[in-house]
């Protein structure tokens, strides 16, 4: 007679496989550890020289729609100069556009057309223009560093950057003038910034057109250098006038 706990087909009821295999053993697989997130141990990326640029462009083309103040775009673009992996580039642009809202970093995409892609060489050049009761022009091929101070005392500065190459893409120009006059010619393909304080004077900014030439004057490129004109007019003037980069030449 066949023992009650025994199975017809040779299997102990107690979950013995007569193969010696144990049926409440857990499936063999089972004892494997999960596999490991392989994004948890990725390091970040470092961010690249033409990100970082991408990005200032991003930034440039933000400010010059009013979507960034300036006190905004300055401390971005200082920032993203100076990041360090692409997330930092990231979280720069993310409230920008909802197309920035991604974690892949910026895209390096090719210049933009039209914009000036020699005009910022890196080069040096001269620190200051001075002119006390006399003359200063600076004008046709020069170099505009990164800061540059020109002072105007019961005398006249003129600086022509329509011709000039740039020391980098953000520039500063400090205007000084007491008793005298200051004109700063910035052409159209370079992003200008005044800032400055009149006082018994003036401080301003003025498009060309229809004044030297009557095609009017164009919006800068996305990606353009930005100059900045900042200082001071004490009973004298400083005028910051823009202009068409081919002014005096014919268009091909």
């Amino acid at each position: 007679m066949d023992d009650a706990g025994s199975d017809p087909h040779g299997n102990d009821s107690h979950g013995n496989d007569p193969h010696g295999n144990d049926s409440n053993s857990s499936n063999p697989h089972s004892n494997r550890s999960p596999a490991p997130d392989q994004h948890s141990n990725v390091p970040q990326v470092r961010a690249s020289d033409a990100e970082r640029h991408v990005t200032a462009q991003i930034l440039q083309h933000a400010f010059s729609e009013g979507r960034l103040t300036l006190a905004e775009f300055d401390d971005r673009t200082t920032e993203a100069y100076q990041a360090r992996f692409q997330t930092d580039l990231t979280r720069l642009t993310a409230d920008l556009s909802p197309a920035r809202r991604h974690d892949s970093g910026p895209q390096v995409t090719p210049v933009t057309a039209g914009a000036p892609v020699n005009r910022v060489t890196g080069g040096p050049g001269p620190s200051t223009s001075l002119a006390v009761m006399s003359g200063c022009d600076r004008k046709g091929e020069w170099t505009v560093p990164a800061e540059h101070t020109a002072v105007a005392v019961m005398g006249g500065v003129a600086l022509d950057l329509t011709e000039a190459t740039l020391e980098s893409r953000e520039t500063t120009i400090r205007a000084i003038v007491f008793w005298g006059g200051m004109e700063i010619v910035v052409p159209d393909d370079i992003h200008v910034v005044v800032d400055g304080l009149g006082i018994m004077g003036g401080f301003a900014e003025q498009n060309d057109s229809g004044r030297h030439d009557r095609r009017p004057v164009r919006k800068a490129p996305p990606g353009a250098p930005t100059v900045r004109v900042t200082g001071i007019a004490l009973m004298g003037g400083v005028g910051v006038r823009r202009v068409r980069r081919d002014h005096g030449r014919s268009e091909g």
